[in-house]
């Protein structure tokens, strides 16, 4: 109880006792919020440097960026796999396996920044050899020569002379025996030779007997169809000819081994386009392939 006032007039004195219980729950909620803050704040920073690769890379540098941060989805035959984008290139990814049990991803820079004309060191990424196809090309002009002056001195031979086409090619040397309205290397609608084409391409095996070239025979028809195409049609008739050709080659002393592709095309590769029976369409393709290289050679 409250003491007596020491003076009539004066009140009584109220004493009030505050108790606190510390419950963890102040200061603004003991600073959890500074922790959702920070995280909206990072997620923030993300989503503007997203936008900003987004609008300040290429197709090519996004596809590296992506093939880096997930590794185990790369594509090795995609370009750029990882390397170089932040130097404005696709880079080179190398990959090799330091276990069993686990693929990694090894960045090596590119040798130079600047490549050819064309992949490889020839026509479609080959592995030809510069010095190689020069001298396959004097071959070339060897044969095309002497076949040439054979066909000028044999009487049999000269009068086909309109008919035989020497075409270079990106495979190599093509020598084109080409029909004519007034004459045909087959008889009509089969595979044997006449007599003249025979001699012809018996001349032509003694010329490439001595040159280490291989050959590919491709057959073409002119666009005739056949009465009943399950008898005969113009798929059979131009790999048969392909065939035939490569026979009377075989038999004018040329081994197996030299033989790469033997091809019947049909009709599908006209020499006329717009005339699709034009019989100058009928021909068979001999091709003296370049030589194949090999890598370090």
């Amino acid at each position: 109880m409250a003491r007596a006032p020491h003076g009539k007039n004066e009140p009584p004195k109220i004493v009030i006792v505050k108790k606190i219980i510390a419950d963890g729950h102040g200061g603004h909620h003991g600073g959890a919020w500074k922790v959702a803050y920070a995280d909206f704040v990072t997620a923030m920073m993300a989503f503007f440097l997203l936008l900003w690769l987004l609008g300040a890379t290429t197709e090519k540098q996004r596809k590296g960026i992506a093939d880096y941060f997930a590794p185990t989805l790369l594509d090795t035959k995609s370009v750029g796999i990882g390397g170089g984008v932040l130097n404005g290139g696709a880079g080179l990814g190398q990959m090799h396996k330091e276990s069993s049990a686990a693929i990694t991803q090894t960045m090596v820079m590119k040798i130079n920044g600047q490549g050819g004309n064309k992949p490889g060191t020839g026509n479609k990424g080959s592995l030809r050899n510069p010095d190689s196809m020069a001298r396959d090309q004097q071959t070339f002009d060897a044969v095309k020569r002497e076949l040439l002056k054979k066909m000028e001195v044999t009487p049999q031979l000269k009068k086909l002379a309109q008919q035989v086409r020497f075409i270079p090619t990106d495979d190599g040397l093509r020598i084109d025996l080409v029909d004519n309205a007034n004459y045909s290397m087959f008889a009509m609608g089969t595979t044997t030779l006449t007599p003249e084409a025979s001699e012809l391409i018996g001349t032509i095996a003694k010329t490439v007997a001595d040159v280490p070239n291989t050959i590919m025979i491709r057959g073409h028809t002119d666009g005739v169809p056949y009465g009943d195409p399950r008898a005969m049609n113009n798929w059979l008739l131009s790999s048969s000819r392909a065939e035939a050709t490569r026979r009377r080659l075989a038999s004018g002393g040329l081994p197996e081994s030299r033989f790469e592709r033997i091809e019947g095309v049909a009709d599908r590769e006209p020499m006329i386009a717009n005339n699709p029976s034009d019989p100058r369409n009928r021909r068979v393709a001999i091709t003296l392939l370049y030589r194949k290289g090999a890598f370090g050679q």
